[in-house]
């Protein structure tokens, strides 16, 4: 049996590894999926502890790297108890992409690379980096084939299925990748120009896995625990990478929905996140920083709108807690009704909150 000791105590793995990340095990099939804004050392540190199978950093400017950027650099702060963890980058200047990733081996030693070709947002797929990747097949293949021969550790690639509807190239692209050295595929399940729109289509995820060897992972539209179920047997797929649905319910990692989570276990996970987001950001930063977090973790819970506005807008740590208290005392007592107002507010919160997942 593997075991490790997170802030959430011993945690228990299966003794035997779902599938191998070239050599490195894999002890699960849920992983957190690297998300712009969301997938910092706090919120990977969450769901490592629940059961997310491996760490994903958010994906990192090569650029910025390469210009000594602070921020950019601090993206890749981790703990041992992460790995395996693999750091994202992303660029449309291979060379510069390749210089860095050495860097960032050389210096941090994360377990894997993962270079980002799924990134839809304009103003990196437009520039060539991304999703951009996909429409230069030639410049995938030198990226992987230099990557793999020079870099100690695995290289692994997220995509999308293409472009435009019209020109999924998402077979091409994974032979692509495997033939030039890459130990994993991920698959979100949508084109650059859907974005999060529409559905996702998880039929590709079934093709590439049945035209590849190395392992696969399915991620696109993963809601709920059932989903899980419906994406593992459509596809085969060997882990599941989960998004915007972990955001407010790191508990799925448990394979619990939304809905069986208590209040006692929300309430103190609430608790727990913000003090690691005051620890890692500091007072102010963090404070600011978790108010997407708890939109969520506190959405289809009644409670007055007045109290919810509140915490949402309050700008100390301390402010915070006294009123968290105070809604948690009300709401024990049954005191607490949702309105109109709290179905407007979180309509707008999501609105942001899907905008800021990359």
């Amino acid at each position: 049996m593997i075991a490790y000791r997170s802030c959430f105590g011993i945690i228990n793995l299966m003794s035997a590894p779902q599938f191998f990340i070239r050599e490195i095990p894999l002890y699960g099939d849920l992983i957190l999926s690297p998300m712009a804004g969301f997938s910092d050392k706090p919120f990977r540190a969450i769901c490592r502890a629940l059961g997310s199978a491996m760490s994903y950093t958010e994906f990192v400017s090569a650029d910025g790297l390469a210009h000594n950027s602070r921020k950019s650099w601090q993206y890749f702060t981790y703990d041992e108890v992460e790995r395996p963890i693999a750091f994202q980058l992303f660029d449309h200047d291979v060379d510069r992409l390749v210089t860095q990733c050495q860097r960032v081996v050389d210096r941090l030693h994360p377990d894997t690379i993962d270079i980002n070709m799924g990134c839809s947002v304009n103003n990196v797929s437009q520039k060539g980096a991304g999703a951009g990747l996909l429409r230069t097949p030639d410049k995938i293949a030198e990226l992987f084939k230099r990557l793999s021969t020079t870099l100690p550790v695995p290289v692994t690639g997220k995509i999308r299925l293409g472009w435009y509807d019209h020109s999924r190239n998402y077979l091409e692209v994974a032979h692509i990748l495997e033939d030039n050295g890459a130990s994993a595929i991920a698959v979100h399940g949508r084109t650059k120009m859907q974005a999060y729109k529409g559905e996702a289509d998880w039929r590709p995820i079934a093709e590439i896995k049945a035209a590849v060897k190395i392992p696969v992972l399915g991620n696109g539209d993963v809601k709920c625990v059932a989903d899980i179920d419906r994406i593992k047997a459509q596809t085969g797929c060997d882990a599941v990478l989960i998004g915007r649905a972990a955001i407010g319910n790191p508990w799925i990692f448990q394979r619990k929905d939304f809905a069986d989570v208590t209040f006692a276990e929300r309430a103190a996970l609430i608790r727990q996140h913000l003090a690691a987001m005051l620890d890692y950001y500091g007072p102010h930063v963090g404070i600011v920083l978790f108010r997407k977090h708890v939109v969520k973790y506190i959405k289809g819970v009644p409670y007055a709108s007045d109290v919810r506005l509140a915490l949402l807008t309050c700008n100390t740590a301390d402010e915070f807690i006294e009123l968290f208290g105070q809604w948690e005392e009300r709401y024990e007592r049954g005191e607490y009704y949702g309105t109109a107002v709290d179905a407007d507010l979180f309509e707008a919160f999501e609105s942001c909150v899907t905008e800021s997942a990359a």
